[in-house]
C-alpha cells in the first residue's frame, strides 16, 4: 500500500497520493486511503533510546525552534531527515514558513511579465515548495507511523490550511492562463515525451480542481475542500485511538487456549504496558477478520474479539462514533463532483485511471461474484461440517469462520501454522528472501547502516547500492506493530526520486508484525512474509525511479496500476529458489521440508472464496458510497451498507466486509475513493506477468532489468498499459488470476 501523503505531486500542497495494503489472503492493509485497505527482532538502526532518537514522540515541546531543521537541506546521507534534531516544536513554522515561500513562488510565476515557457512555468513550479515539502514528508510519515496526540492537534489545525493552500495554487487564475496557454500550443513546444506528459498531467489537474469554474463555485470548492480535509483527519486520528479502544482484555489465562505461549507472553506484555499487569491484551488490526481468531478456542472470546473489530466505530457503549462524518464526507463528495461536471465522485476519481470509470470497475467486480460467492459458501458447509462434530448447533458465525477454517485447512493440508512459523524468522525473511529476491532480479544490495538518526528504535536503516556500485539511496524498515502507528502495511518516502532537483529517494516500509516478547524470537506467519516482499514491490517502484520530475517519479501513477509492481513482486515470496534460500528452521537452520513446501502452497489457494468475498464486499461498498449524487445520500449508514451488499449479491453473514464503512481507512480519509477496487485491477495485471516472467526467463536480471527498464523507472512519465505493453509485449488477460486464487 501507498502512504496517502507520500506522492510526488509536492508542488500542490497537499499531497493526495497513497500505497498500502494486500488483497489477497493476507489481514492486512497494504492501507489505504492511506489507510488500508487492506504486515526476528528488528535491531535498532541506532544505538540510542527512544528518547534520543525521537524526541518529537516522547518529549513533546520542551525544545526551541531558534535553528529549524526544516528551513535547510538536511546534511544526512540523500538529504534524511534528522529525527535527532526534530522536534514536535518545528512543525507548525516549518508548515507555516514553507506555504509562505510557495505562494511566493507561484505567485511570482503567475505575476511574469515573461511569455510562459515549459521552464518558466511548469519547471519553475516543480521547484517550488522546498521548505513544505520537506516538512509535509516527515509530518505525515510520522503521522501514520509514530503518532502522539501533539502530531494529532497540529494535524487537525493544519489540514484546512493545506486544503486552502491547494486551492490557492490550483484556482489561481492567472497561473491556471500560462498552464493553459502552454496546453494550446503544446504541439508547437517541441517538448520531450516526459515534458508533453507533464504538461497534460499539469494542465488537468488545475481543471479538475476547478480552475474554469466561476468565482461563486470556486468559493464553494474551496468550503467543500476544508471541511473535508478536517473531516478526513477526524476520521484518521479516531482510527488510531478506536485501535486502543476496542481492544479485549482479558484476565483468565484459561480463556487463551490455542494460542502459542509466545502469543501469549506478547499479550501479557502488552496488557502490562497498559497498565494491565497481570492481565492480557488482544488488540485489533485494521480489518474486520482478526488473525487471532484461528487459534482461540473459546467461542465467547473469539465472539467478543470479533465484536470488538466489527462495531467499532459505530458510537456503541459510548464510544467513538465515525457515521456523521461518513454521510457528511460521502456528500460534500458528491456535491464536488457535481459542481466540477461529473454525475458523482466516482466519476470524477476514476476518469484518469485505467478502468476510466466506474461501470467498467464495478463489471470487474461484479463478473467475479458468483463464481466466487459459490466457492465461499461451499468453505462455509465445510466449516458448519465441523462446528456440528464438536457439538455446536448453530449457524456459522464470523467468529467462528477463522478458527474452523483453520481445523479445516490442518485436515486438509495437515498444515500447522505454529510449524510454519519456525522456518520464517524475520530477519531471515528480510536479508534472505526479500533482500535476496531483489539482487537476483536487479542486482541491488541492501547494507545496513547505524548512523542514521529514526523515529523509533525499532526503524532498520539500509544504503541501497546499485549493480555498478553507485548508491541509489536508503531504505527504512519499520516492522513491528505499536500503539502510535496506524494499522495496515505501507511504502511512503521521506526524499522523492527527481533528476530536475538532483535528488535520490529515501524509502520506508511500514507494518504491524506482532512484536515478540522481550527475548523470544521474532517468528512470523508465511501471510506477513508475503507481505514483506509485497511492501518491497512499492519500495523498489520508488527506489528505482529514473524520471527528472517529481510529479511524476515514484509511485505517481493511478491508483489501479499502483499496486501492480508490488503484487508482482509478492508472488516470488514462494518462488523455490528463494524460498529455500530464507524458509529455514531459525533453530536447526533446516531448509523448509518439501513436503511442507508442497502443502503451503496448495494452502495458498485455501479459502479464497472467503478471502475474495470480503474484498469484494468493501471495494462494491467503496464504488456504491462515491456513486451517489449529492440528493441521495442515505441518513443511515449501517442500512445503506446492508443494502448495498443485499442488492449486489454479495450477502453472506459469516463472510462481512473486508473493511466496514465505519473504519474504510482507505476511503474516508485516504486516497482510494471510489478506488479500492484497484487492487484486484492490479492484480490481475501482476498474476498475468508473473506467470509470463514464470514461463520465459524465471527469476532473473534479464526479467529484473526488464521489469525495471519499462516500469520501475518510468514512474508516471509513460501512460500505464503502454508501460504493461513494454514490459510482457500484450494487454493482459485476466486467467492468471484465476488460477492465483485457486478459482479456476
Amino acid at each position: 500500500m501507498l502512504n496517502n501523503k507520500s506522492r510526488n505531486k509536492m508542488w500542490i500542497g497537499v499531497m493526495l497520493g497513497g500505497l498500502g495494503g494486500i488483497v489477497t489472503s493476507h489481514n492486512l492493509v497494504c492501507q489505504a486511503a492511506a489507510a488500508s485497505n487492506e504486515c526476528p527482532s528488528i535491531l535498532r538502526s541506532q544505538n540510542l533510546s527512544t528518547s534520543e532518537v525521537a524526541p518529537s514522540a516522547v518529549r513533546g515541546l520542551d525544545v526551541a525552534v531558534d535553528e529549524n531543521p526544516f528551513f535547510q537541506p538536511s546534511s544526512l546521507p540523500f538529504g534524511a531527515p534528522d529525527f535527532s534534531k526534530i522536534t514536535e516544536a518545528h512543525f507548525r513554522p516549518a508548515f507555516e514558513k514553507g506555504m509562505a515561500e510557495q505562494m511566493t513562488e507561484m505567485q511570482a510565476i503567475a505575476d511574469s511579465s515573461e511569455a510562459p515557457t515549459f521552464v518558466n512555468t511548469i519547471e519553475a513550479m516543480e521547484r517550488s515548495g522546498e521548505v513544505l515539502t520537506r516538512v509535509q514528508r516527515v509530518f505525515f510519515n510520522l503521522s501514520s507511523a509514530h503518532s502522539s496526540p501533539e502530531i494529532q492537534k497540529i494535524q487537525v489545525e493544519l489540514s484546512p490550511k493545506l486544503a486552502a493552500h491547494s486551492d490557492n495554487i490550483l484556482l489561481n487564475r492567472k497561473l491556471f492562463a500560462r498552464v493553459q496557454s502552454l496546453w494550446e500550443q503544446k504541439d508547437q513546444l517541441a517538448l520531450d515525451s516526459e515534458q508533453q506528459r507533464l504538461l497534460k498531467d499539469t494542465y488537468e489537474r488545475f481543471v479538475r480542481a476547478g480552475a474554469q469554474l466561476t468565482e461563486e463555485q470556486q468559493i464553494r470548492v474551496r468550503a467543500i475542500n476544508e471541511r473535508a480535509s478536517s473531516l478526513s483527519t477526524e476520521y484518521q486520528n479516531n482510527l488510531l485511538a478506536i485501535t486502543k479502544e476496542r481492544s479485549v482484555l482479558v484476565d483468565d489465562e484459561s480463556l487463551l487456549q490455542g494460542m502459542s505461549p509466545d502469543q501469549i507472553a506478547a499479550a501479557a506484555q502488552q496488557a502490562k504496558a497498559r497498565g494491565q499487569a497481570g492481565k492480557w491484551l488482544l488488540t485489533i488490526t485494521n480489518t474486520t477478520r482478526q488473525p487471532i481468531l484461528a487459534s482461540l478456542q473459546n467461542r465467547e472470546l473469539r465472539q467478543r474479539v470479533w465484536e470488538a473489530s466489527a462495531y467499532r466505530g459505530l458510537g456503541r457503549d459510548g464510544g467513538i462514533d465515525n457515521r456523521a462524518i461518513v454521510l457528511e464526507l460521502a456528500n460534500l463528495r458528491a456535491e464536488k463532483a457535481k459542481i466540477l461536471g461529473y454525475t458523482n465522485h466516482a466519476a470524477y476519481a476514476l476518469e484518469q485511471s485505467m478502468a476510466k470509470d466506474p461501470a467498467a470497475a464495478i463489471k470487474m467486480l461484479a463478473d467475479m461474484v458468483p463464481a466466487v460467492v459459490q466457492k465461499a459458501t461451499e468453505e462455509s458447509t465445510a466449516i458448519a461440517e465441523l462446528m456440528q462434530a464438536d457439538g455446536i448447533d448453530d449457524q456459522v458465525q464470523p467468529w467462528d469462520w477463522e478458527y474452523y477454517a483453520e481445523k479445516v485447512r490442518q485436515r486438509k493440508y495437515d498444515l500447522d501454522d505454529a510449524q510454519v512459523r519456525q522456518y520464517f524468522l524475520l530477519d531471515n525473511v528480510l536479508k534472505n528472501g526479500v533482500f535476496y529476491t531483489m539482487n537476483r532480479l536487479f542486482g541491488v544490495e541492501f547494507k545496513e547502516r547505524f548512523d542514521i538518526p529514526v523515529y523509533h528504535e525499532d526503524v532498520r536503516v539500509f544504503d541501497v547500492i546499485d549493480a555498478d556500485g553507485t548508491a541509489i539511496g536508503l531504505f527504512y524498515a519499520d516492522y513491528f506493530e505499536r500503539e502510535t502507528k496506524r494499522g495496515g502495511a505501507w511504502m511512503s518516502s521521506f526524499v522523492g526520486q527527481s533528476g530536475l532537483l538532483g535528488s535520490k529517494p529515501v524509502i520506508v516500509n511500514v507494518m504491524n508484525i506482532p512484536k515478540p516478547a522481550e527475548g523470544a524470537p521474532a517468528l512470523i506467519s508465511f501471510d506477513h512474509a508475503s507481505t514483506m516482499f509485497h511492501e518491497m514491490g512499492h519500495a523498489v517502484h520508488g527506489l528505482f525511479s529514473d524520471v527528472k520530475y517529481p510529479s511524476l517519479a515514484g509511485t505517481s501513477v493511478p491508483r489501479d496500476f499502483v499496486e501492480f509492481p508490488s503484487t508482482f513482486q509478492e508472488d516470488f515470496a514462494i518462488h523455490p529458489e528463494v524460498l529455500k534460500n530464507y524458509a529455514k528452521h531459525h533453530t536447526t537452520g533446516e531448509v523448509l521440508p518439501a513436503a511442507l513446501l508442497e502443502k503451503m502452497v496448495a494452502a495458498k489457494t485455501f479459502n479464497q472464496g472467503y478471502d475474495t468475498l470480503e474484498y469484494l464486499s468493501s471495494a462494491l461498498l467503496d464504488l456504491e458510497w462515491h456513486s451517489l449524487s449529492p440528493n441521495e445520500i442515505p441518513a443511515d449508514m449501517e442500512q445503506f451498507e446492508a443494502e448495498v451488499l443485499q442488492r449486489r449479491g454479495v450477502y453472506l453473514n459469516a463472510v462481512p466486509p473486508r473493511y466496514k464503512t465505519a473504519f474504510f481507512a482507505h476511503v474516508w480519509p485516504g486516497g482510494y475513493s471510489a478506488s479500492y477496487y484497484a487492487y484486484m485491477w492490479s492484480e490481475v495485471l501482476a498474476a498475468d506477468s508473473f506467470a509470463w516472467v514464470r514461463d520465459t526467463k524465471g527469476l532473473s536480471r534479464e526479467s529484473g532489468d526488464r521489469f525495471r527498464s519499462t516500469v520501475l523507472s518510468r514512474g508516471g512519465s509513460v501512460d500505464p498499459m503502454e508501460q504493461y505493453r513494454n514490459f510482457i509485449g500484450r494487454e493482459p488477460k485476466v486467467d492468471g488470476l484465476l488460477i492465483r486464487r485457486g478459482l479456476k
